[in-house]
């Protein structure tokens, strides 16, 4: 019986990740154009925030942008929305299994880094099934049938301790939302409870990894070109105009992580500057640029909800304005593509120097981080589902 569930369980996903190779078509009437949509990622981090994880945490905070910047290379280009989750602090309360949703399904990306940054560790009881569980049925998943649904769990401790719900219970779950669960752990291969993270994953088809998860700098190489990709940051936050009541509060939110990944290294603020100029970057809901590009009309826009240089501006003035501001931008942004381009080769470059000098490959996976773990599931699934990378 089990076999039959989980062979099911498996045509699911593997339907599900044959689905979308494509952009999405309606069915269109005669004389009616044809609507294109894009696939649909959503991608829940569940992390372990007991006390022993402090440098788990110090990864997503250093490595989100590199993640992201990843996502941003496929084609065709996704729509994005991420979660988080942690799990393993008293304080959230026996009730809960210790789990607590930090941030619902969302694209704003500036919101995800604030979630980070507001992490720190505390021992505590990890319940690894409840926090699966917890992101199955509390999340409002994407109804697109052809959506790639995906959970990353990590944490360093057995994943079968919650005395409530089994593995085999969260899984199954899972499973049938068409929902792969990669599981991180973070600790050695080699270790005896390593293998119940390993059948974990296997349960939905997902893919395990042990990580370092002190390991954050092995990939926190600065370059040449940081330097000038923080002077564009700047350069590239001037074109954003701000409207209705929450824009002032977004842009104080846009400064603020641009504050805290400087404050990570140069690379961590680099990264995401190189994500703030790619398309999986979203402000439609506060900044007219992206809003106007997406299909919004300048002229609903009530006055009161313009900046202050926009509100004495007659209607082709504010056109004018916001199109001027657009021009900048992208300016700013094929600099930035460009910077990214060199970046990149001469990361490549150096840990293969690196490598070299160590005498082993930073590719055999002793060396891996969270970001590589999350990195190698997210193509690995997105690949599958028929995505290609630059």
């Amino acid at each position: 019986m089990l076999d039959t569930i989980r062979n099911t369980a498996l045509s699911t996903v593997l339907i599900s990740l044959g689905c979308a190779a494509a952009l999405e078509t309606a069915t269109a009437r005669p004389g009616q154009d044809v609507v294109e949509e894009t696939p649909h990622i959503d991608v829940v981090i569940a992390l372990d925030v007991s006390g022993s994880m402090s440098g788990l945490i110090e990864s997503a905070k250093q490595r989100l942008w590199d993640i992201v910047n990843e996502l941003g290379r496929a084609q065709p280009q996704p729509t994005l929305r991420l979660a988080i989750l942690s799990f393993g602090r008293p304080a959230y309360g026996a009730d809960t299994g210790y789990v607590k949703i930090d941030l619902p399904f969302t694209s704003d990306l500036d919101a995800v880094n604030e979630t980070l940054f507001r992490f720190d560790t505390e021992g505590g009881d990890e319940y690894v099934a409840r926090v699966v569980s917890a992101s199955v049925d509390d999340l409002d998943w994407s109804d697109d049938p052809d959506a790639l649904r995906i959970i990353f769990v990590a944490g360093n401790e057995s994943a079968t301790q919650d005395p409530q719900i089994s593995l085999q219970q969260a899984t199954l779950a899972a499973a049938r939302a068409g929902i792969v669960v990669n599981t991180i752990y973070c600790g050695s291969d080699n270790d005896e409870i390593a293998g119940d993270w390993r059948r974990f994953a296997d349960r939905t088809n997902g893919l395990y990894a042990s990580i370092d998860q002190e390991a954050a700098a092995v990939a926190n190489i600065a370059t040449p070109m940081d330097e000038e990709l923080a002077a564009l940051n700047n350069a590239l936050n001037d074109t954003y105009v701000m409207y209705g009541e929450a824009g002032e509060r977004y842009r104080e939110n846009q400064v603020a992580q641009d504050a805290n990944a400087g404050a990570m290294s140069s690379a961590a603020l680099a990264s995401r500057v190189v994500a703030k100029a790619g398309e999986l970057y979203d402000a439609t809901n506060w900044d007219l640029v992206d809003a106007v590009e997406a299909g919004k009309d300048l002229e609903e826009i009530g006055t009161a909800d313009l900046p202050a240089e926009m509100q004495s501006m007659n209607e082709a003035e504010r056109k004018a304005y916001v199109d001027e501001q657009a021009q900048k931008r992208e300016a700013i942004r094929v600099r930035i593509g460009d910077l990214d381009d060199a970046r990149r080769s001469y990361i490549a470059e150096e840990r293969a120097r690196l490598a070299e000098t160590a005498g082993q490959s930073l590719k055999d996976g002793l060396n891996d981080g969270l970001d590589e773990a999350l990195v190698r599931g997210l193509r690995s699934l997105a690949e599958a589902k028929g995505f290609t990378f630059d």
